[in-house]
């Protein structure tokens, strides 16, 4: 058996751009020591970083590697989805356009 573990790391810059890289690491690192390490080599991490985590889901720092984990890096939300979504169905219309345009006769108002 290996004592060495591949894994991928992820970071997004911006909207609609994903960047990965392939790293190597020993059996046993913690993502603090490879985000250690990836920030070294990369040099370009960000210094506004929300979160971290292996494959969508968020995970503590002293957390170790797996093989193939995908180790991601989250940007801060710029706008709260809920209000985003307020702001968007405003926008349409709540009456005679978007979600409710095709509304059967005699049926419930937002339904």
């Amino acid at each position: 058996m290996s004592d060495k573990i591949h894994i991928t790391f992820c970071y997004s810059p911006k909207a609609q751009q994903v960047l990965e890289f392939p790293f190597e690491f020993a059996l046993g690192t913690t993502i603090r020591d490879a985000l250690h390490f990836i920030q070294v080599q990369l040099q370009l991490l960000p210094e506004q970083v929300a979160h971290y985590g292996v494959w969508g889901r968020k995970t503590k720092l002293t957390e170790n590697l797996r093989p193939s984990d995908r180790l991601e890096c989250y940007r801060p939300l710029l706008v709260d989805p809920k209000v985003a979504r307020r702001k968007r169905f405003k926008r349409q219309g709540a009456k005679r356009s978007g979600l409710f345009a095709n509304r059967r006769p005699g049926s419930v108002p937002g339904y």
